[in-house]
């Protein structure tokens, strides 16, 4: 094995060298950020079709973080190798397809060789170009200016910042789409079912208990009835509802015992003259993040979930958000 004197203060500047050229090169982005990126958004939103993200090399690496990133937001997205393409792969544009390029040049041959396919099939091309002259830019419906100054390593050489800052553009169109799709939370994590990332992602829906192990009571309930019901489905507590299910109010373990201390006789009394009215609830849709929050707020243990029109559809305890493993 060989081995190589290392400088510490070399390698510190060179380090710190790197980044702030690949910093500066996101940071001109900026002033290219205009009309030719709104037309690449409305004409990306606007794909009733999948959306083939076409590259080589250090570019075509970075093509498959765009196309991962697209698909995960939203945006259905492929990567297409752009030698690939030329030997067969073109097969798998269909006709309502949009194309982003990237190529720093502008002239690779590969992608050049693809313009006249994806011309024939009429399908819009959105251009990644550090080459606003290039080929690519003038046959593309829209170009993305994503020169720099001068890449990050020695001698200009290696692909460095200028496909940081194709990555940075293709992380903007992305987000940008998104947030023109309105993608929200639940549909990030429906894309996202595995992992900590689908957990943290989860719905109360998702985790709440329903159907016959729902602990609820009539307001005439005597407490004896209380009691079995909160026993036997074990959340420590139970919903007090009316005859359609409208949740009224909640009697907890505590409840019952400050009405041990207190009443002579507990037994003859009702759910309803116990239980604590007007109760929080939260809704099925909410993030299971923000079940857990309500509870360490309120000190509870249990939460009851309703509708929209307050009925009752489940209850989460605060060990059914343990168990994910992320609290």
């Amino acid at each position: 094995m060989r081995y190589y004197h290392v400088d510490k203060d070399t390698v510190i500047e060179t380090a710190r060298r790197v980044l702030e050229t690949e910093a500066e090169s996101i940071r001109r982005l900026k002033d290219c950020i205009g009309d030719d990126f709104l037309q690449a958004v409305s004409l990306a939103a606007a794909c009733n079709g999948k959306i083939a993200v076409i590259g080589l090399g250090k570019s075509g690496i970075i093509c498959q973080k765009i196309a991962a990133t697209l698909s995960s937001t939203g945006t259905p997205a492929i990567f297409l190798h752009a030698a690939d393409a030329l030997h067969g792969d073109c097969g798998i544009l269909a006709p309502k397809d949009l194309t982003i390029m990237v190529s720093k040049s502008g002239e690779t041959a590969e992608i050049i060789g693809i313009l006249d396919v994806v011309k024939r099939m009429s399908l819009p091309i959105i251009a990644l170009s550090g080459n606003p002259d290039s080929t690519l830019s003038r046959y593309a419906d829209v170009c993305l200016d994503v020169s720099v100054a001068e890449e990050a390593g020695p001698f200009g050489l290696a692909p460095t910042s200028s496909t940081t800052a194709a990555l940075a553009m293709g992380d903007a169109l992305a987000m940008a789409l998104m947030e023109c799709r309105q993608f929200g939370q639940e549909d990030f994590a429906s894309v996202h079912p595995a992992g900590s990332l689908g957990k943290k992602l989860l719905c109360v829906a998702d985790l709440m208990h329903g159907g016959e192990r729902i602990p609820r009571v009539l307001p005439d309930a005597v407490i004896s009835d209380v009691i079995y019901e909160m026993s036997s489905k074990g959340f420590g507590m139970t919903a007090v509802t009316d005859t359609q299910n409208v949740i009224l109010g909640v009697i907890s373990d505590g409840d019952l015992r400050r009405l041990l201390e207190k009443s002579p006789d507990p037994l003859r009394l009702t759910a309803e003259s116990v239980m604590s009215p007007n109760p929080k609830t939260i809704g099925g849709g909410e993030l299971a993040a923000s079940a857990l929050a309500m509870m360490e707020a309120m000190k509870i243990t249990s939460l009851v979930v309703v509708d929209d029109s307050r009925k009752v559809t489940g209850v989460i305890h605060i060990h059914d958000l343990w168990r994910t493993g992320l609290f």
